[in-house]
């Protein structure tokens, strides 16, 4: 049996007064690959800040590999194995990306990256690992490409040695070239064993990626199961054509 390696239980969450995630509950298994989606405003970046920390939550409880971690500070989150992208990348922009990585390899010590200058063994098998030749290991974020902020992004959250990796909206902004090479990069990430959790309105591009996909609407869990299950669903139907 498949162990659940990260558990919500009931999360809820309000802006001022307007519930932005309610009584939500879903896991992933280990070595999965769970699509998070939904119509805009459903409340998946949400999930992902209450999952790291970033907003506290109201109510509910979160587990990671049997253990409640609902307290825990996003930097101990990290440090237990979860990390996580962004919908507009969010590099450290006078740095270079061997130093962006770094941070990711030394989070406690950012002075002492800025003033490290060679890049070590560790950064250029990341860089690499991502696609990033040697020319791009001392440009600066400003030089890159989306897809390459893109790899950035994944290169960062990667040096964490994550056991699991939230991806917001991943594919935004790249061409049909960037997200077949972004996903081929993710199959070979998943083939190593690290699972995924995958917000992403590209759902063409998603497809082949999920093993599995869990649908919200205004914040609230309707529909869960493979790919072509809950796309038939009249509830999920219903939630993107706003009917």
């Amino acid at each position: 049996m498949t162990a659940k390696l990260l558990e919500l239980k009931s999360l809820t969450k309000k802006f001022g007064g307007i519930f932005a995630v309610y009584d939500l509950s879903f896991h992933v298994d280990e070595g999965e690959s769970l699509g998070l989606i939904g119509p805009n405003g459903s409340g998946k970046t949400t999930t992902f800040n209450l999952i790291m920390n970033e907003h506290k939550l109201d109510e509910g409880e979160i587990f990671f590999r049997g253990k409640e971690i609902s307290g825990y500070p996003t930097h101990e989150r990290v440090k237990i194995g979860i990390s996580r992208t962004y919908q507009i990348p969010r590099p450290f922009n006078e740095m270079t990306v061997t130093k962006n990585i770094r941070v990711g390899v030394m989070p406690d010590n950012i002075l002492r990256v800025m003033n490290m200058n060679s890049a070590s063994e560790r950064e250029r098998e990341i860089g690499k690992s991502v696609g990033f030749k040697e020319r791009h290991m001392k440009a600066l974020p400003s030089e890159l490409s989306m897809g390459d902020l893109r790899r950035l992004e994944l290169a960062r959250t990667i040096a964490t040695c994550p056991k699991l990796l939230l991806l917001d909206e991943v594919f935004a902004g790249l061409t049909a070239a960037e997200i077949a090479e972004l996903s081929e990069l993710l199959e070979e990430k998943k083939k190593e064993g690290l699972t995924f959790i995958i917000v992403s309105h590209d759902l063409k591009s998603l497809a082949p990626l999920v093993d599995r996909v869990v649908v919200v609407s205004f914040g609230q869990l309707i529909a869960q199961g493979s790919f072509e299950e809950v796309i038939a669903d009249q509830k999920v139907i219903e939630a993107y054509l706003g009917t």
